[in-house]
């Protein structure tokens, strides 16, 4: 017999909850990552690839996509201290529904102890779409 998810930390279930679920949301991620991973397996970058690994399969169970990713560079407009990120991905799924889903599910809290032993920090910000030109080459 398995009992509850364990809580992931930080997860703003009520925020999520409280917005309007009409349409699709994309997930803005933001990662920093661990120089080593905390289970000793790598870096924290591997860590994070065998996290990807497991997470992409309950990510398209629930109708969703990894639209892109991207090597953060460096902070362009902003404070450049303290808001470092190595890594960005935008994850679009049908519903904030099924985001609390999969976050809330038993099959995440496994793959996010990969994602906790690689990344040092990582946010993740709800955005409603309302203007897309990715891959289109139009002007």
């Amino acid at each position: 017999m398995t009992g509850p998810a364990p809580t992931i930390d930080h997860l703003n279930i009520d925020a999520l909850s409280a917005l309007a679920d009409d349409a699709p949301v994309v997930m803005l991620n933001l990662m920093r990552f661990r120089d080593r991973s905390l289970d000793g397996k790598g870096s924290g970058w591997d860590a994070y690839l065998r996290y990807s690994a497991l997470a992409i399969k309950l990510i398209k169970a629930r109708g969703g996509t990894i639209a892109w990713t991207g090597t953060a560079e460096a902070v362009a407009l902003g404070v450049a201290e303290g808001n470092r990120w190595d890594y960005v991905a935008l994850v679009r799924y049908p519903s904030r529904a099924a985001f609390i889903d999969m976050m809330t599910s038993p099959e995440y809290a496994r793959a996010n102890v990969e994602r906790d032993n690689g990344c040092a920090a990582h946010t993740i910000i709800a955005i409603r779409e309302t203007y897309n030109r990715l891959g289109s080459t139009k002007e």
